[in-house]
């Protein structure tokens, strides 16, 4: 995340820089709060599903299940705060790399190999 408000690029973050960082993580921290229905300290898959909805992605059933699966560090099908936060940074910026490339806005893109891999590995996640 530090790279994400690294405007210089110079690979640290000034006082500045950690402050717009911080004020990001403290906006996602009352996100997962407001999602986290039965105050656990952890989200389900279904208040992840409808808290990513509600971020404007339309994404499949199966979709949500691999997020899920992917994120639940303990084996408990929950998401901690800092897998939360992870998870929706990741959706964002590579939902971002995508849509560089979706020029006609509708939600396909024809790359070859190489090209995917330069779009994920140029994201800064």
């Amino acid at each position: 995340m530090i790279s994400m408000f690294d405007k210089d690029g110079n690979g640290t973050i000034n006082f500045h820089e950690f402050g717009a960082l911080w004020k990001y993580i403290i906006d996602w921290q009352n996100t997962f709060r407001y999602y986290d229905r039965d105050n656990s300290g952890s989200i389900d898959q279904n208040e992840l599903q409808t808290a990513i909805t509600s971020f404007g992605f339309n994404l499949s059933e199966k979709f949500y299940r691999l997020v899920a699966r992917k994120f639940d560090r303990d084996g408990t099908k929950r998401m901690t705060f800092d897998d939360f936060i992870q998870c929706v940074v990741i959706i964002q910026t590579l939902s971002a790399a995508f849509q560089r490339k979706d020029t006609n806005r509708n939600g396909w893109i024809q790359i070859n190999y190489e090209e995917f891999m330069e779009l994920v590995f140029s994201t800064k996640i």
